[in-house]
Formats: C-alpha cells, sequence, structure tokens
C-alpha cells in the first residue's frame, strides 16, 4: 500500500508544524496507482501536503460546527496535481503554455545554465545581456560564455538564469547552508489579538476572506486552494503585468480577480482596506516589493489585528539570495534536481516545487486560521520554492527512488474520470478536479480574466 511510503512525510510535516492532536483518524489515503513518470517520490509529497490541507480544513469546520468531516485522497489524483496545467484543455485543444526560449544551454567548459524567458520582458533581456542577434542565436552565444558569469549577470540585472547544480554543488552554496536549519513551513505568532469570529457557511473555510496578492503557479494555487474549501478569494493584479493565460484558468477556479495599480496612492490606500477586512493575506511577490509599497506584514497586521500573513518567494529569507527571483523550473536547476546522473539536464515532468509550495501555503493559512479561532494572535505563515526542494530532497534521502513509477505519463483518455468540464469567458475548460474528494472540495465559480472584478469584497 502506497500508504507506507506517504503517511511518514505526512507525519514529520505535521511534526514540523506542531500539530500532534492533528485528526489523523479522519484520513483515508486510496492506493490508485502512481501516474508521474519519474524516479522522485513526487506522489509521496503530494499526498502528504493534500493530506495536511484536508485535515486542516475538518479540524476548521469541526471547530465551528462541531462536524467531523472525512478526509480522502487518492494517490494517482495527488500526482497529477503536480502537473494540472499540462493536462488543461480549452476547447478541446491543450492549453499548457510552452515557451521553446526557456530551457538548459550547454555553456563554456561542459556546463549547462538554465534560461527563464517565458515572459517578454524576460527573454528580451536575457538576448541583450548574451549579446545575441535573437532568440534563435541565444544557444551560440550560451555556449562562449562561463555558466555562473550568466548567472551571476542576469540575477544582478533582474532577470532569471542559473547555473545548473549537481547536488553536491548546491549544497556547497552558502545559501543551501542557510536554508538547512529552517523547517519547509514555518508558523509562527508575531502579535496579540483576539481570536476572530467566522462568518456564516456551511464549507470548512465559509466566512474567512483571503487577499490573494500573487501571479504565474505557486501563489495563485494557495489561494484556489482556499476556495476550494469555501473561503472568499480574491485575487489583486496589478496592470501591465505580464500573465499566461493557461496559467490564470488553471489556477483561478472558485476566485474573483481584481486588478489595484500599486504605484498610485488610491491603489495603494484601497489594498490597505480589503487588507483591514481580510482574515489571511498572501504575498507571493518577489521578498521587499510589497513592503517597498508599504504593504509588507507589519504594516498589514497593524491594519488588521488577528490577520494570518503567508509569504512566499523563491528562496526564502535568510541567505545571501533571500532577494533573489525564481520560477518551479529555475530552481530544480539550481537546487541539483536536473542533473542525476544524466549527462543533458531536464526538469521534472511536473512542476511540483510550484503546486507543492501552493498546497503547503494553504495548509499553513488553515492551521494558523486554526491556532487563532482558538488563542488568538496575529500569524505569520513562511515558505519558499527552494525550501520545499530541500524537503523533496530529504524524502528522496529518506524512501528511495519510485521502482513502480510508470514509464510515460497519462494521455488525457486515460484520466477522464478525474477530468471536469467548465464553461468560462476563456472556452469550454476541461481541467483536472480538486484532488481532495467529497463535497467539501469543489468550485463554486469558473476562472475569470485577470482584472475581471471589483475590488471589493463579496
Amino acid at each position: 500500500m502506497y500508504e507506507e511510503r506517504a503517511r511518514p512525510i505526512l507525519d514529520s510535516l505535521l511534526e514540523v508544524v506542531d500539530w500532534p492532536d492533528a485528526p489523523l483518524d479522519r484520513l483515508e489515503i486510496l492506493d490508485t496507482g502512481l501516474a508521474l513518470a519519474t524516479d522522485w517520490p513526487v506522489t509521496a509529497n503530494a499526498v502528504a501536503a493534500l493530506a495536511a490541507v484536508g485535515l486542516a480544513a475538518s479540524a476548521l469546520h469541526e471547530t465551528w460546527t462541531g462536524e467531523r468531516r472525512p478526509v480522502r485522497i487518492d494517490t494517482r489524483a495527488a500526482g497529477l496535481a503536480m502537473a494540472s496545467s499540462s493536462f488543461l484543455q480549452i476547447d478541446g485543444r491543450s492549453a499548457k503554455f510552452r515557451d521553446p526560449f526557456t530551457g538548459f544551454y550547454e555553456a563554456a567548459g561542459g556546463e549547462w545554465v538554465f534560461l527563464h524567458g517565458n515572459f517578454p520582458h524576460l527573454q528580451a533581456g536575457l538576448i541583450d545581456l548574451l549579446g545575441a542577434s535573437g532568440a534563435d542565436d541565444v544557444a551560440r552565444a550560451v555556449r562562449g560564455r562561463d555558466a555562473s558569469g550568466i548567472e551571476d549577470e542576469a540575477i544582478a540585472a533582474g532577470l532569471c538564469a542559473a547555473r545548473v547544480r549537481t547536488r553536491e554543488e548546491w549544497e556547497a552554496e552558502d545559501h543551501a547552508r542557510a536554508l538547512r536549519p529552517l523547517p519547509v513551513l514555518g508558523i509562527e505568532r508575531i502579535g496579540d489579538a483576539a481570536p476572530r469570529p467566522r462568518g456564516a457557511g456551511d464549507e470548512p473555510l465559509s466566512g474567512y476572506r483571503m487577499l490573494d496578492l500573487s501571479r504565474v503557479i505557486a501563489g495563485p494555487m494557495a489561494g484556489r486552494t482556499m476556495a476550494e474549501a469555501g473561503a472568499d478569494v480574491l485575487l489583486v493584479s496589478g496592470p501591465g503585468l505580464p500573465s499566461i493565460t493557461s496559467l490564470v484558468v488553471d489556477t483561478g477556479f472558485g476566485k474573483r480577480a481584481a486588478e489595484i495599480d500599486l504605484r498610485s496612492d488610491a491603489g495603494r490606500a484601497l489594498v490597505r482596506q480589503l487588507a483591514a477586512e481580510a482574515d489571511v493575506m498572501l504575498d507571493a511577490y518577489r521578498p521587499g516589493a510589497l513592503e517597498g509599497f508599504g504593504l509588507g506584514r507589519e504594516a498589514m497586521m497593524s491594519i488588521s489585528p488577528g490577520l494570518v500573513h503567508v509569504d512566499l518567494d523563491a528562496f526564502g529569507p535568510v541567505g545571501p539570495w533571500a532577494g533573489r527571483r525564481g520560477y518551479d523550473s529555475l530552481v530544480q536547476a539550481t537546487t541539483g534536481m536536473c542533473r542525476g546522473g544524466r549527462e543533458v539536464p531536464a526538469n521534472l515532468p511536473c512542476q511540483p516545487l510550484d503546486y507543492l509550495s501552493g498546497y503547503l501555503a494553504a495548509f499553513g493559512a488553515m492551521l494558523a486560521l486554526l491556532r487563532q479561532s482558538k488563542e488568538g494572535g496575529s500569524w505569520s505563515v513562511r515558505l519558499s520554492l527552494a525550501g520545499t526542494a530541500q524537503w523533496m530532497r530529504q524524502t528522496h534521502d529518506r524512501l528511495g527512488p519510485e521502482t513502480s513509477r510508470p514509464e510515460h505519463g497519462p494521455g488525457i483518455a486515460e484520466i477522464a474520470d478525474l477530468l471536469q468540464d467548465t464553461d468560462t469567458e476563456f472556452g469550454r475548460v476541461r481541467a483536472l478536479r480538486p484532488p481532495l474528494q467529497g463535497p467539501d472540495w469543489r468550485w463554486t465559480s469558473p476562472p475569470v480574466p485577470l482584472g475581471t472584478n471589483a475590488p471589493e469584497w463579496g
């Protein structure tokens, strides 16, 4: 039974967040096989993260209603949730975004560098930095350059590039050593406030409001997960910021989406007003970005005592790279997940750092809400993609590789039982249903284009 692999990872996660009385008797893990074609035990991490989400939601629901709802997760759905956008279809066609520019390039001396150019300004910046004549000339330009030099210059310019490291090279970095003592998920009471009441409703998170300031995958998935359990989630994006439509759709179920210009006094005042009425605020932008607008954690908690504030970033709050930008694939390359004895590096066939971090952020927010409801206080939740990579490495060391993995990932027809069709403004969307089973986990509204809704609570 796969539960024998996943339960130790869940137990250690609950120990990390100091939740010894988690209602584990409500949990059922169904072994339906593995769906991911990778040696990494990604499914064990996925089952643990999703089970933790379900347990926290169930405990919150019991706090307010007295009802003890079961938590069910199956292994196939959990694994596929780590590659959710890969199975998204719009009007019968795959909507997965692929930019041929983004990927691995061989540098001088047989080293490799990963270039992330999924947004136009990042791609144009890298082409200019490398002195290439265009995207087709980048491979030639990289071959004549040192991988570390490319990384350093790109980071200094606010761009996204990473020298591809082995595990040993990553663990020798000062930043890796700084992250090593940190838990995958930190939850801390950092201020005094009275316990907050919860609004009415039958869902686990009914009556809770979440202000979601995030983009791409990890942060938006945290908001989507909260919405699936009944929270009122308002995604706020900025005008002119680039986006990827398939990811807006994939992470947008159940949420409303507003647009606010933080460069204006009126925009910043509006965010403060929304935060004053929120129970959870998610900051998944580059570290320091919101602080620069006067919208950092301490400022928001002074406005809203009892707030749960979630910080989700790429490389964590300590170490020399604490302010560095990053995405799932780039962090994989940096932290030694892409070599594994291969001559040519490759990312995992999913985005586990993004999706796991999103689910862990939602779990942290729910557990902090549970503690706030019992003992009051303002709460800080912190995690990073690099921290999640460290958690995955610990899991790999503990469990070893997946020996029963499939050779290839499934096609759409093979997972039809896990898909749901939804009419949206984007077209007819077919997507993986919420991976947690039961009536508590559903979408109350379809995804909408960014900026569709008014910046106000419903």
